[in-house]
């Protein structure tokens, strides 16, 4: 099988290093305190709703080193049909779609779901994990950076 090779545009960390590293520290802060699962499930859809496909490749090689599933991984597209993700898990990845899907804002059914499930702190650091895995897709999808491209 002969694959497509995408050229990526741009080495973002090599012209930018700045602000790249500005990005990786807010990165690092927004995981503090959140379950490691969760993390990689919410930075994969949301790389699924933006198409990123770096950052879907890099997302679900790292789900898979901690441990989840194939078949979770494969449903995350459809969890609101799936049986397989918690309450917890569907109050996040709810937020999820919301915060990476503007235009229709976060709803406040939405929003005092996930509060219930996780603390005041736990939920900045969650929205904070929204926001920022949307700023790496839109770094590297704006880029071109692709699965194999280091």
């Amino acid at each position: 099988m002969t694959t497509f090779q995408v050229p990526d545009r741009m080495n973002f960390a090599a012209v930018a290093p700045k602000i790249f590293k500005s990005v990786l520290a807010l990165d690092g802060a927004a995981r503090q305190g959140l379950d490691p699962v969760l993390l990689e499930l919410v930075q994969i859809r949301t790389s699924q709703i933006n198409r990123c496909a770096y950052c879907i490749d890099y997302h679900t090689s790292d789900a898979r080193k901690g441990g989840e599933s194939e078949e979770r991984i494969y449903q995350l597209t459809a969890w609101q049909e799936s049986s397989l993700f918690t309450v917890k898990e569907r109050a996040a990845l709810a937020l999820t779609e919301q915060v990476t899907l503007l235009p229709g804002g976060v709803t406040d059914a939405v929003y005092d779901e996930a509060a219930r499930h996780f603390g005041e702190e736990q939920l900045a650091h969650l929205i904070a994990l929204i926001f920022t895995a949307n700023v790496w897709n839109r770094m590297n999808v704006a880029t071109r950076k692709t699965p194999g491209t280091e």
